[in-house]
């Protein structure tokens, strides 16, 4: 490899710490133990080539609570650690990587770049080979789409650059959010009208048509309420001290809309358009409220399929992962979600926002709540969803030995909250269930074969729901079938109006970021809207990304947020004989503070023993200075083509200004 297509290709995929020191990847061709000239001309060799680049999606680690766990460090979901990026100053300029990264973008445009006019010349054969390059087109878009949510502004690349130092130095240059999120759009038009509506081995393991709808619809609703709620910010295109205007090449920009509020008109019928193409062929898997206590139980195909060995069933499901004991690759989940879900735990924000199975907020005079001072008040009554998968102590974590035809059953204990092990430390008092398998062959740790989902069609119902509103201001018949079917699959009273007249913003503001937009309160319908999301989406790694482009972190710039658990200053202190408070050596909470176990407020020394706090940049990832430096004159990161994201400094280990 020449030296100077070697520094320059580092310079694009943020891989080079010192040069001369790693492999990079612009100009060399993948998988070199097989030659070019014979490599992707036959169709395995295309399905086998997208595969590869499966990594890009999210799925179960081996040891951990996998995709369940997800929603970290979030008002969902506290982990065994808090994050710093809550905490002002802690988060900084990294000197080298970060997201600024270009290795699978490559991978993606060298098959484009090579397979495409193999296939338009009449040189490839096979009945798979269009949807091949689909995937490809879809995985581009994908990993383009994670670069949109982490950085915003982006180059945008088709093709593989040639050995140029000029021509790579202007590959650099950013482009406005908006016309990287249209490249996406035009990816994913591509993706699904060349792959098959289903996936080509039947068993929804590979990518689709329907995948790429539901992701499409993902996408435009995604930068639609961005650039909303954004507006009037450095952090959309032409706002003020936008940083992409002090770039010639972007000092100009217009929106191809003609404004960013056509542009976010445009977007949300695009979103629409796809959310209602999955929504109306994807019916929603049936939950029978069962939850099983005793092998006599009838299963819960709800409850099954976040769970399940073989998702391929479920028509719910549009893509997912499968894993096999087999070949060595396996995952810990149903052990996990059978214990104290690997210190991993839900907010007692996230329970309080669930509402009755009658429809009402649990603070209404006649929801019928029942209080929190024991877990099993908290589940009472409760919306379905809740009920099912909230442990509550005695319950029975039942385990099927198959090869035996026995069973045998584990009972949930009464959390555990003190000790140094995080591994069967419950980190809130709360705890999930989703994910359980009662195979007792799945017990093995480590040794579990449980899918993971990628996609599933629930989340078009809620993207059509959510865009609608948003487009119009009203429901129209489809959003209200829609919601109706999420709710009454919930076990929900599916009366919205009577739920959105009961619903207190204020109140509801103590425990759920998204009641917020800006910093100021959204109305009941839009709430109830983004709480369907919350409490259906729950585990899947979407929360902070909702969080986001909602702009629903504001309200902690002034306000610090203290991250809550269950009720352990009420009855259920009498659970424990060993609770130590008001010292460095404390293991809980002090009930001073509150009467809810809060889980980074223990010994006080803890960073964000005073809450969690936010800064506007962290809503965007800075660009570390390694890639200012080499794409400048003279180490002058003023003559670099790129730009920082607002707030963030081009001194590396500094934090952020705003």
């Amino acid at each position: 490899m020449k030296s100077t297509s070697y520094l320059f290709a580092a310079l694009l995929i943020g891989l080079l710490s010192a040069v001369g020191c790693n492999k990079a990847f612009l100009d060399r061709e993948p998988l070199s133990t097989i030659t070019p000239e014979n490599y992707l001309w036959d169709e395995t060799h295309l399905a086998a080539y997208a595969v590869n680049l499966y990594q890009v999606f999210p799925t179960h680690n081996q040891w951990g609570y996998g995709t369940f766990a997800l929603d970290e460090h979030t008002d969902n979901i506290a982990g065994p650690t808090y994050s710093n990026q809550y905490v002002p100053g802690e988060l900084r300029t990294p000197q080298s990587g970060g997201a600024w990264d270009f290795n699978t973008i490559y991978q993606c445009n060298y098959f484009l770049n090579t397979v495409i006019p193999r296939w338009q010349n009449g040189e490839l054969q096979g009945s798979n080979v269009a949807h091949y390059i689909g995937e490809i087109y879809f995985i581009r878009a994908y990993e383009y789409f994670n670069k949109v949510t982490q950085l915003g502004d982006f180059p945008i690349l088709k093709t593989v650059l040639p050995d140029d130092r000029s021509a790579l130095i202007d590959a650099s240059k950013r482009m406005p959010r908006s016309e990287v999120t249209r490249f996406i759009l035009s990816d994913l038009d591509s993706a699904s009208s060349l792959m098959l509506p289903t996936s080509p081995d039947g068993n929804h393991n590979r990518l689709s048509k329907n995948v790429a709808e539901l992701f499409k619809s993902r996408v435009a609703l995604h930068e639609a309420t961005w650039l909303k709620y954004f507006k009037g910010t450095p952090f959309v295109p032409n706002g003020p001290d936008w940083p992409g205007a002090t770039k010639e090449y972007n000092s100009n920009y217009t929106f191809q809309a003609g404004s960013i509020d056509n542009e976010i008109d445009w977007l949300l019928e695009r979103a629409l358009e796809a959310a209602q193409t999955v929504a109306d062929q994807h019916p929603l898997t049936p939950n029978n409220g069962v939850l099983q206590q005793s092998a006599n139980d009838p299963v819960n195909p709800y409850v099954d399929m976040f769970g399940a060995v073989d998702l391929s069933n479920y028509s719910e499901v549009l893509f997912w992962r499968r894993y096999d004991r087999g070949m060595g690759i396996t995952n810990n989940i149903p052990v996990v979600a059978a214990s104290s879900n690997e210190a991993y735990g839900i907010t007692k924000g996230y329970v309080e926002s669930f509402l009755m199975e009658n429809g009402l907020p649990i603070y209404d005079s006649n929801s019928g709540y029942e209080g929190d001072d024991y877990i099993s008040d908290v589940r009472k009554n409760r919306d379905g969803r809740l009920w099912l998968f909230l442990k509550e102590p005695g319950q029975k974590n039942v385990i099927f030995n198959t090869d035996q035809g026995t069973h045998k059953t584990i009972e949930e204990p009464r959390p555990t909250v003190t000790g140094t092990t995080s591994g069967t430390k419950y980190r809130t008092g709360y705890a999930s269930r989703k994910g359980i398998n009662y195979d007792g062959q799945q017990f093995d740790n480590g040794q579990s074969s449980v899918g993971s989902i990628v996609f599933r069609a629930a989340e078009a119902y809620l993207n059509y729901l959510e865009a609608c509103y948003e487009r119009y201001g009203s429901l129209d018949a489809k959003a209200r079938e829609y919601w109706q079917a999420i709710r009454e699959r919930a076990h929900v009273d599916p009366n919205v109006n009577k739920t959105i007249s009961a619903t207190d913003m204020v109140k509801e503001a103590a425990g759920d970021w998204a009641a917020y937009s800006g910093g100021q309160l959204v109305d009941p319908t839009l709430y109830n809207i983004r709480r369907e999301r919350r409490s259906e989406l729950f585990g899947e790694g979407l929360r902070d990304f909702d969080l986001r482009r909602w702009r629903a972190k504001d309200q902690m710039i002034e306000t610090p947020y203290h991250i809550e658990g269950f009720k352990l200053w009420g009855p259920m202190k009498d659970w424990y004989t060993d609770l130590h408070y008001g010292t460095p050596t404390s293991n809980v909470s002090a009930p001073s503070l509150s009467q809810y176990f809060r889980p980074y407020e223990i010994t006080g020394n803890e960073t964000v023993f005073n809450g969690y706090k936010w800064l506007m940049a962290h809503y965007l990832q800075p660009i570390a200075l390694q890639h200012f430096l080499i794409t400048s004159q003279k180490n002058d990161v003023q003559t670099s083509p790129i730009y920082q994201n607002p707030g963030w400094p081009t001194t590396a280990n500094q934090g952020a200004s705003f």
